[in-house]
């Protein structure tokens, strides 16, 4: 059967198969672990509760995301509440539930005053110069990094000293920190800082988190093994992995490389300056902030054996800068082929817009068995909850 494109595959064998990677990396160098899906960066009904399935826990960042968690895994334990946007309501009953919560604000040190003391224990997550510690590798080097509490002007220790002062029981560190590089300096500068933390305040930790932003599915790039190796390594100098969990929470690592988007060239189009070839897909589906300069992607043409100078493969929306790559001496394209782009799991599905064309068809790949996981939306789908006016 033909499937309407465009479409994204889960390939379901190279999803397990990646995470079996990195849970064994963990478990070779820090036993005592806690896995944290972050739900930010594919929040897919089916993924989301396939990971938990595995064993994840669901890492959010906002109230909608805390009660997606609730609502698909059906656990209200299981989660890692992270993020400045957390609602008052959310955030008490996180923690009255027992699950992980890191402050990121002054404001949910307040609101610990509706928690009962027997109760509270929380984590703070940390802001400290991850430029100065390894630089050019930071996304703002010149504005720094903007959650958590500041660690080299006072602030967080202010904080440690009021939580301390209102019995509130410091459980961990949550030091996530995004970078340019995803690079081993990166995650060797987080755990110096635990480390340097835990020697200045004298922190009895249930747990370290690390956060994100590991490189996972490319064989060019740092493995899991080479980050886990290193985090072991510092890390063990100023905590037991027997009474100290290491808490990870990837997203691109896990769920970047094994989906694709499947499309099809729908017209070809000869200019004075260009050949033009139009597809069914957008830009906007593998690339929504159009910042990316190159994909991995492959053609199905019927006809393999001619080739073209230059193509211009675009996408369908009325945006001249849907252009998705020039194919230089590729394939001669024509209606009816297929451009199939690999590795787009991460932040695609969640950011892709509402533009023209609504969400596509998504569906699991097993064994070379497709199973739909979900329906393209319709207009119908579009207007749920919207009032239109008679």
């Amino acid at each position: 059967m033909e499937l309407k494109t465009p479409y994204y595959v889960i390939h379901k064998e190279e999803l397990d198969a990646n995470f079996l990677k990195l849970q064994h990396a963990i478990q070779k160098h820090w036993n005592n672990y806690i896995i944290g899906y972050s739900y930010k960066t594919n929040a897919l009904p089916w993924i989301i509760s396939h990971f938990s399935n595995l064993g994840c826990f669901a890492e959010v960042v906002s109230e909608d995301e805390y009660n997606l968690a609730r609502l698909v895994t059906k656990n209200n334990k299981n989660i890692i509440y992270n993020g400045p946007i957390k609602t008052k309501k959310s955030f008490t009953e996180a923690i009255k539930n027992g699950c992980i919560v890191n402050i990121d604000s002054q404001r949910e040190v307040e609101w610990l005053n509706e928690v009962k003391e027997k109760n509270r224990a929380i984590g703070i997550r940390v802001n400290f110069d991850i430029e100065k510690a390894c630089p050019g590798q930071s996304q703002c080097p010149e504005e720094g990094g903007r959650f958590g509490f500041c660690y080299e002007n006072g602030e967080l220790e202010k904080v440690i000293q009021l939580l301390r002062n209102n019995n509130v029981r410091i459980a961990g560190l949550h030091l996530h920190t995004s970078s340019k590089s995803r690079g081993l300096d990166i995650y060797r500068a987080i755990c110096e800082i635990a480390c340097e933390l835990q020697e200045k305040y004298d922190l009895d930790l249930d747990y370290v988190d690390i956060g994100g932003g590991f490189f996972g599915g490319l064989s060019t790039k740092p493995q899991f093994e080479d980050y886990l190796a290193l985090v072991e390594k510092i890390l063990v100098k100023r905590f037991s992995k027997e009474t100290t969990k290491l808490i990870i929470e990837p997203g691109m690592a896990v769920i970047g490389s094994p989906i694709s988007y499947v499309t099809t060239v729908i017209d070809v189009k000869e200019t004075n300056y260009n050949r033009f070839v139009v597809t069914d897909g957008s830009r906007t589906s593998i690339d929504p902030l159009m910042t990316k300069s190159s994909y991995f992607y492959y053609f199905q043409a019927k006809d393999n054996g001619s080739v073209h100078p230059i193509q211009i493969i675009s996408g369908y929306t009325c945006m001249e800068h849907d252009r998705l790559f020039i194919a230089k001496d590729e394939t001669r394209l024509t209606s009816g082929d297929k451009v199939i782009y690999d590795k787009v799991g991460a932040y695609t599905m969640c950011l892709t817009p509402l533009f023209i064309k609504y969400f596509p068809d998504v569906y699991v790949e097993d064994n070379g068995h497709l199973q739909l996981v979900r329906k393209a939306w319709q207009p119908k789908d579009y207007i749920m909850n919207s009032i239109v006016e008679e």
